[in-house]
């Protein structure tokens, strides 16, 4: 039997259903593009918890691995760039979620901004560690990928963006070993230690063949232990000698008064402190913190005789912390160092902390300060950093670099304080808006950096703890934690007042290097991408 013909007819319109399979289409290719970048603002966060307080230092040599592979399996390189962005994005959220208290809603808009300068990593990793990875590869990889990552270090380390906060080799503050590597090219190059040693190791879990593995596994071995071997074989800063000539060892006193909101309480309660020295094995010099007192010293001779007073009873100069409103209107934050007859000298903060003592563009970016903690008005900043004369109870120069709290984070303040010839680097800190968070242990962990780069004791007085003191080669010799109070009293061995590490004598080479390694790296990125498009269009295209 013949079959009946098959009806036709013009289509009609699509049945309900397809609408819902195309959002669905979308909804999943949205899905498959995101999927990725979350888990690369996720693996942005590891990272972090090598820092205080967590404090997982071991965590920093392999943290990065996670976010290397991600944008290593980018599809272009476009991808991986924004994989980076978000990789750096969830590493600044983690990293300084304790800014929410001071800069609110402003924490995301940083995160965005400066994540955006971890593009790059993403580049370098997907040219350098996607299929084949050879042995040249394998080479190139952990040179190329830590010079770019260091190159977005040091340009968010410029102080008008923000400074060197979370600086990867900062994870490393407690092992002296490693830190010796501080002392031949500074923080930086032991951040580009550990980022070196994270792409071998990716490298050594992604590489088929066995020869680029075991290259990999080889340089990880290499710069690990690197930092060990140079503490070893280099000697230590030398000791001061006791000719006479100058101190070979002080004791300072560091007074943390502890949570006091009241500006005169908080006066009163260091006093006390200071006061209780008496009677004590003498100290050479007693250190305040931040913004100990809210006096004018040079208008308030009241608040300096109790000073002179203090610093007369127990027999040593005081460095006291001054944040007042001075002759001209202006609020600054001062390093004062007093003796029994008066006011010796002063050091005023230079670099002030962004939205915390100032607000960058306060026209454009003032309302930050409604809706959070931030600066009601700018302090004024100093404009000379320099040596405070003191002495020791013996009458003998003592000359200190004193550096204001956020300063300490500079490797290029310490560096400068170091060659015109401080004996000890001083820091007054106060991180009381930041207590029960991650920032006062973060802080402290700069000093003993200070220390291994300089090669000078480093000592830090805070209102509100961490106070610590550490030798010249970064070990801490004394604490006292956010949870204590009175006067730290520490003894210091001194070195020579001629003494320099290699970081000392040549700066900041090592981040110059990794900026010009990420611009040769650029360019040859940039001919070989340039070479790929003129093959796919063909010989016979027309240049545009």
């Amino acid at each position: 039997m013949p079959r009946p013909p098959l009806l036709t007819g013009p289509a009609g319109p699509p049945g309900p259903a397809a609408p819902a399979a195309a959002d669905a289409a979308r909804s999943g290719r949205t899905l498959a593009r995101y999927r990725p970048r979350l888990a690369a603002l996720a693996a942005g966060a590891l990272p972090v918890f090598a820092f205080p307080a967590p404090g997982v230092a071991a965590l920093a040599w392999v943290a990065l691995v996670p976010g290397l592979l991600l944008m290593r399996a980018a599809p272009g390189a476009r991808e991986a760039a924004v994989r980076g962005w978000w990789f750096g994005a969830g590493f600044i959220l983690t990293g300084m979620s304790w800014l929410t208290r001071s800069i609110g809603p402003g924490l995301p808009l940083l995160a965005v901004v400066f994540g955006a300068l971890q593009a790059g990593v993403g580049v370098a990793a997907w040219r350098l560690l996607r299929p084949p990875v050879t042995v040249r590869r394998a080479l190139l990889a952990p040179v190329v990928v830590a010079a770019v990552w260091l190159t977005t270090e040091y340009a968010r380390s410029w102080h008008a963006l923000g400074g060197p906060w979370a600086l990867l080799g900062a994870t490393q503050w407690q092992h002296p070993a490693v830190l010796a590597l501080a002392s031949a090219g500074g923080i930086w190059l032991v951040s580009a230690a550990v980022v070196a040693v994270n792409t071998a190791v990716a490298v050594a879990l992604t590489a088929v063949d066995p020869r680029p593995r075991a290259v990999a596994a080889l340089l990880a071995a290499a710069v690990l232990v690197a930092g060990p071997l140079l503490f070893a074989l280099r000697p230590a800063p030398p000791a001061a000698p006791a000719d006479g000539t100058g101190p070979a060892e002080v004791r300072i006193a560091l007074v943390q008064p502890g949570i006091v909101d009241e500006p005169d309480a908080r006066f009163e309660a260091s006093a006390r402190a200071t006061a209780a020295l008496v009677g004590r094995p003498p100290v050479d010099l007693v250190v305040w913190g931040e913004s100990s007192t809210t006096a004018d010293l040079d208008r308030d001779p009241a608040a300096l005789a109790r000073l002179r007073a203090l610093s007369a009873a127990t027999g040593a100069e005081l460095l006291a912390g001054e944040d007042a409103r001075k002759a001209d209107g202006r609020i600054s934050k001062d390093a004062v160092l007093v003796s029994p007859g008066g006011v010796v000298d002063r050091y005023r903060k230079i670099r002030l902390v962004p939205f915390g003592e100032y607000i960058p563009l306060r026209p454009v970016l003032g309302w930050v300060a409604g809706v959070s903690r931030a600066a009601g008005e700018n302090r004024a900043p100093g404009t000379d950093q320099h040596l405070l004369p003191a002495v020791d109870r013996a009458g003998r120069a003592l000359p200190i670099g004193t550096l204001i709290c956020f300063e300490s984070a500079f490797p290029d303040m310490a560096r400068t304080a170091a060659r015109a010839g401080a004996r000890v680097l001083v820091y007054q800190s106060s991180t009381s808006t930041f207590q029960r968070s991650w920032a006062p242990e973060q802080h402290v962990s700069l000093a003993a950096i200070r220390a291994a780069e300089t090669g000078r004791p480093v000592v830090q007085a805070s209102l509100t703890g961490v106070s610590a003191a550490f030798d010249a080669q970064g070990r801490e010799l004394a604490r006292l934690g956010t949870d204590g109070t009175g006067a730290l009293v520490v003894r210091l061995p001194l070195t020579a007042p001629d003494a320099a590490t290699w970081y000392d004598r040549v700066g900041d080479v090592v981040p110059l290097t990794a900026v010009l390694v990420t611009a040769g790296a650029a360019a040859v990125a940039g001919a070989g991408w340039r070479r790929e498009r003129r093959e796919r269009r063909g010989p016979g295209a027309a240049e545009g």
